[in-house]
């Protein structure tokens, strides 16, 4: 080992906070929505704050924008006129003409750790969600199909599915490698319209236009009545004196759905993400850091699901930085850039993202 590795790894073990990327900062609301297959945040906060390796309690408070603004199919721009002549799927004379879906999450994340090995989070999202679409249109596309008066809008806004995840760590001295497990909850109002038109579960329903009073799309609810078994990974490895590099991994899956009728029911699907990413650690309070986020989202499933329009593959670019304002209260800021996307259907598409947090230890 040579002297710049000996004094890296002397600071590394030293450090009160080890910096890697952890992935319990995938929101615990519904990652995908109809309106898109993997919009929700893939940030990582824990790689932005840097992850407590001393026994005690942590609070970290997020908040995320998210406006899904642009209409795509594939990798590229989409117009209204495809979405209904060239629908998502040939068996259907038509297709839904989507508007926008603006959304705000806040995430309340309680971290306990029981030593330097193990831990356990709890994730309690809130999420306001405002959804427009001009609704199924039939062959062929005419303009007034996306007149003003054709647009129906919802509000959602509540409690999201609360995930608790457990990590461990101990694998190696320098804990710089660690597993997670965990479930998420169905805490979330769910539910949507079955084929015989009646509402199940506790759906939001159109406030405005011509489907007022019909049920939202279940995948735009603010849970997915799902419960949901998660297995992560990640790792931190120090790549000179001032950079400390990281990679994680998770994958979530559906085990069990409340909407479970035939005719009625609905599985989201599941959902892998990775995140790598590099920090610059020269300065000891403020610490600028760049991510790459890639998820890939399977269709959800079900009649109550929108199955060729909710898959799709996406990588952001996220630049941040964080800083120390005192020794146990830090705060962070990032956008995320989407570099590719590969989108089923037609969804709408967020053009950035942005995302702020204070994280606190007690």
């Amino acid at each position: 080992m040579s002297l710049q590795q000996s004094a890296r790894a002397g600071r590394v073990r030293s450090r009160r906070h080890v910096a890697i990327a952890g992935l319990l900062a995938t929101f615990a609301l519904p990652q995908a929505v109809q309106a898109c297959a993997t919009c929700g945040c893939t940030l990582s906060t824990d790689a932005a704050t840097g992850y407590s390796t001393t026994s005690g309690w942590r609070i970290n408070i997020d908040y995320t924008y998210i406006d899904q603004n642009q209409l795509r199919h594939g990798g590229r721009k989409a117009t209204a006129e495809q979405v209904v002549d060239q629908p998502a799927n040939p068996a259907l004379d038509g297709g839904e003409i989507e508007k926008n879906t603006t959304n705000h999450y806040i995430n309340l994340t309680a971290m306990y750790r029981f030593n330097a090995d193990w831990g356990v989070n709890v994730i309690v999202p809130y999420g306001i969600r405002d959804h427009s679409t001009y609704g199924t249109q039939s062959q062929p596309y005419a303009p007034a199909e996306t007149a003003p008066d054709q647009l129906s809008s919802a509000h959602v806004s509540g409690l999201g599915d609360i995930k608790i995840l457990a990590n461990y760590q101990g694998f190696l001295p320098t804990h710089n490698l660690g597993v997670q497990f965990g479930v998420k909850l169905p805490t979330g109002n769910y539910g949507g319209q079955n084929e015989d038109g009646h509402l199940v579960g506790h759906p939001v329903t159109f406030r405005s236009g011509p489907v007022l009073g019909q049920s939202l799309d279940t995948d735009l609810q603010a849970g997915t009545g799902s419960t949901d078994l998660i297995v992560g990974a990640y790792y931190y490895q120090p790549v000179s004196q001032n950079f400390d590099a990281f990679a994680s991994a998770q994958f979530q899956a559906a085990v069990k759905e409340n909407l479970n009728q035939a005719g009625g029911d609905f599985r989201p699907g599941n959902l892998t993400t990775v995140s790598v990413g590099l920090r610059y650690e020269a300065h000891a309070n403020w610490v600028p850091q760049v991510q790459i986020n890639w998820s890939r989202k399977m269709a959800d499933q079900g009649f109550l699901a929108d199955v060729p329009d909710t898959e799709g593959t996406v990588a952001y670019l996220s630049p941040g930085i964080s800083a120390s304002v005192s020794r146990n209260l830090q705060v962070y800021a990032f956008v995320q850039v989407p570099i590719y996307s590969r989108l089923q259907g037609y969804q709408v598409f967020p053009g950035w993202t942005g995302t702020v947090g204070v994280s606190m230890k007690l």
